[in-house]
């Protein structure tokens, strides 16, 4: 290959940690004119002819003045790239320095986010995108075949103006940039074509379309499919022929990579998907919106686990667009973010809300029916409701018996096996493991030696048998993680759902029973609280107007703040006791988990780091031990900075091994801001 004396700056596509940096390539005479910043290509790796795929991040001349490196030998000693894997641009500056920002941010790699927001290639998808980019080039002289970017004029006229919101509220949020947190407003529509949608998915389409009336791109980024479907329901009727990227994990790899590829038309749109959307290539970027924002499926389950609000909060940063978080309820992040003046509060312009009733606000004079899963007054709102339309049960899991517990000493029933909880499938099912799978026909409890077995919760399944027999005649439908059912009519039914699975029904639950409060708020975590008000209020928003929600065996602060639909001062109440104790997200925190040694290695780099305090190390998983790092927002990248070094020198200490010897895998693993944590 004949230099040319270019050089190209290339990020390697490894999660090794050591690799995470940029490498200097030579560009061949071949590749001048398809080498470009952004590309697909292979480069040679070490020895043995070993070629690894990369992006080219920089493209410059040694040779001149204004390059950063001047010796004009330089590029001499380069390797030249291998080959070009596509002259597509499909890595754009913007998204390679939120990339950057955010791995730094969380000590990770860069290449573990490009690869969430860059999908794995489809080459005939991209064959045929560039046959029509360069199609349209050569036709661009023609003003009729060029592909016209959509009506100013035609967008404002389609877009309402913010039903529910003080007039030019949001309007002067989306021009002028601001950073707003929303109160949804809710209830639910009707659309003209007659299907039903939450208030806060007509909100969020008019956010998006008041976007591209701007001429800037708008991304909109919500938990699940449930919530897109509603969204771009909405954003059918408000602007049909608007340019529209679903981005999803439930698509094919073809119809998302085409997706991915609209994204970076020079022509603006809106983005809508799950939490790998807000990584998507926008054309000016206008707005980023996240819907319920608390909900944990924005937690990216692999490194470097960056949770959707992060990486929302860092990329409008970077481009200076509006910043929108919208929901029911408000997490605890976003009230600090709300007192500290980073978000500004907007509430709807009148106070209407669901009528919620705790139970433990009523006077039932029989103890055992005040203690009952299902209360009398809730017994008697479903059965008048029943008579007018749907009425939503919502219970805390999925299943027939998800927990059994021994007859005779109460005891939690375990596999004896994996030690995994045993449950029932169906009331005539074999008893079998929830992690496992394996059968308890024969099960023995190892504490008492018991062989009968109890059921300790309820979930869907049972729910749905013990109200049909209570209501004879009544239609009960189920909907739960294995049963999905996203839309229901008007007529009467019974629907026992687990939280999140809630169909949404044409005019609205004429009741909500609400179940197993006190179990959910059993379960072990920092956010439980906030869960709870979450997933209690997006089913409240389902109920018709006037309808009762009945909560049922929860009171205190959670039942007030729900009662008077103030959520903001229980996220206010939760993040001042925070404040007092140190949890997130007062402060920020990082797990150090590996090897005793290992973790103290790490933990002694951390020593000129100001203002931190370590909990541990305590045993996890045998050999590992784990250790919680607490620190200031403004201790961040310190922190960062000195943890990743230590996973770079803990990984690098594996070498090839000699011949008859064993290095084990590094096992020292950093992770900031785990939600479950603590």
């Amino acid at each position: 290959m004949t230099h040319t004396g270019r050089v190209a700056r290339v990020l390697i596509d490894s999660p090794l940690p050591q690799l995470d940096h940029l490498f200097d390539y030579g560009v061949p005479a071949e590749l001048v004119g398809q080498v470009a910043v952004g590309v697909r290509v292979k480069v040679p790796f070490r020895s043995g002819g070993r070629v690894v795929d990369a992006y080219v991040i920089e493209l410059f001349d040694p040779r001149s003045e204004s390059a950063s490196t001047t010796d004009a030998a330089y590029c001499g000693a380069l390797s030249p790239l291998d080959s070009v894997v596509s002259t597509a641009v499909v890595l754009t500056p913007a998204v390679w320095k939120l990339a950057r920002r955010l791995a730094d941010r969380a000590a990770g790699n860069a290449s573990d986010i490009i690869r969430l927001a860059v999908p794995p290639r489809q080459v005939r998808v991209e064959k045929a995108w560039l046959a029509a980019r360069a199609a349209l080039t050569d036709s661009s002289s023609d003003a009729q075949t060029a592909t016209p970017a959509p009506s100013t004029a035609s967008i404002a006229l389609a877009a309402p103006a913010f039903v529910g919101y003080p007039t030019g509220r949001l309007d002067s949020a989306i021009i002028e940039h601001q950073r707003v947190a929303v109160a949804a407003i809710p209830e639910l529509v009707q659309l003209e074509d007659g299907t039903t949608i939450g208030r806060w998915a007509q909100t969020l389409a008019e956010l998006a379309v008041a976007t591209l009336g701007t001429g800037q791109t708008a991304i909109l980024c919500v938990p699940d499919f449930r919530d897109q479907d509603q969204v771009q329901a909405a954003l059918a009727q408000l602007a049909p022929t608007l340019p529209l990227s679903r981005v999803d994990a439930r698509q094919l790899n073809p119809d998302r990579y085409r997706a991915f590829l609209a994204c970076l038309e020079p022509v603006p749109r809106i983005i809508l998907g799950n939490r790998s959307a807000v990584y998507a290539p926008a054309q000016d970027l206008g707005l980023i919106a996240l819907w319920d924002d608390g909900d944990p499926l924005y937690t990216e389950p692999l490194s470097p686990y960056v949770n959707t609000r992060d990486a929302a909060l860092v990329r409008q940063a970077d481009s200076d667009s509006a910043l929108v978080f919208l929901g029911h309820s408000r997490s605890v992040e976003t009230q600090r973010l709300v007192e500290l003046g980073y978000l500004a509060d907007v509430s709807p312009a009148a106070d209407r809300h669901p009528r919620i009733i705790p139970t433990d606000y009523q006077s039932e004079p029989d103890q055992q029916a005040r203690a009952a899963r299902i209360p009398s007054a809730a017994w008697q709102a479903a059965r008048e409701a029943l008579g007018h339309g749907p009425v939503l049960v919502q219970v805390a899991s999925p299943g027939y018996a998800p927990m059994l517990a021994c007859q005779s000493c109460k005891k939690a029933a375990r596999c004896t096996h994996c030690q995994g909880p045993l449950g029932l499938k169906s009331a005539s099912a074999v008893p079998s493991c929830r992690w496992c799978g394996a059968l308890a026909a024969g099960w023995t409890c190892a504490q008492c030696e018991g062989t009968k077995l109890r059921v300790v919760t309820l979930g869907t399944g049972r729910t749905a048998e013990e109200l049909g027999r209570a209501f004879p005649g009544a239609r009960v439908i189920v909907a739960d993680g294995d049963h999905t059912i996203q839309t229901l009519g008007a007529e009467p039914a019974l629907v026992i759902a687990t939280r999140g699975a809630e169909p949404v029904p044409t005019g609205g639950y004429r009741a909500i029973l609400i179940l197993d409060g006190e179990r959910m708020l059993a379960r072990e975590s920092l956010r439980v609280g906030e869960d709870c008000l979450r997933w209690w209020a997006n089913a409240a928003a389902l109920a018709a107007p006037g309808a009762p929600v009945i909560l049922a065996g929860v009171g205190g602060a959670l039942a007030r703040a729900l009662n008077a639909w103030r959520p903001n001062i229980f996220a206010a109440s939760e993040l001042a006791d925070r404040r007092q104790l140190r949890f997130p997200p007062a402060v920020r925190v990082a797990s150090v988990t590996g090897t005793a040694a290992d973790v103290d290695v790490a933990l002694a780099d951390l020593g000129t780091v100001a203002g931190l305090d370590v909990l541990g190390p305590v045993d996890t998983e045998a050999p590992l031990v784990r250790a919680v790092v607490r620190f200031g927002y403004a201790r961040g990248d310190e922190v960062a900075h000195a943890l990743k070094a230590a996973v770079v020198r803990n990984a690098a200490k594996r070498r090839k091994p000699k011949s008859g010897s064993f290095q084990p895998a590094p096992t020292l693993k950093v992770r900031f801001d785990d939600p479950e944590l603590l």
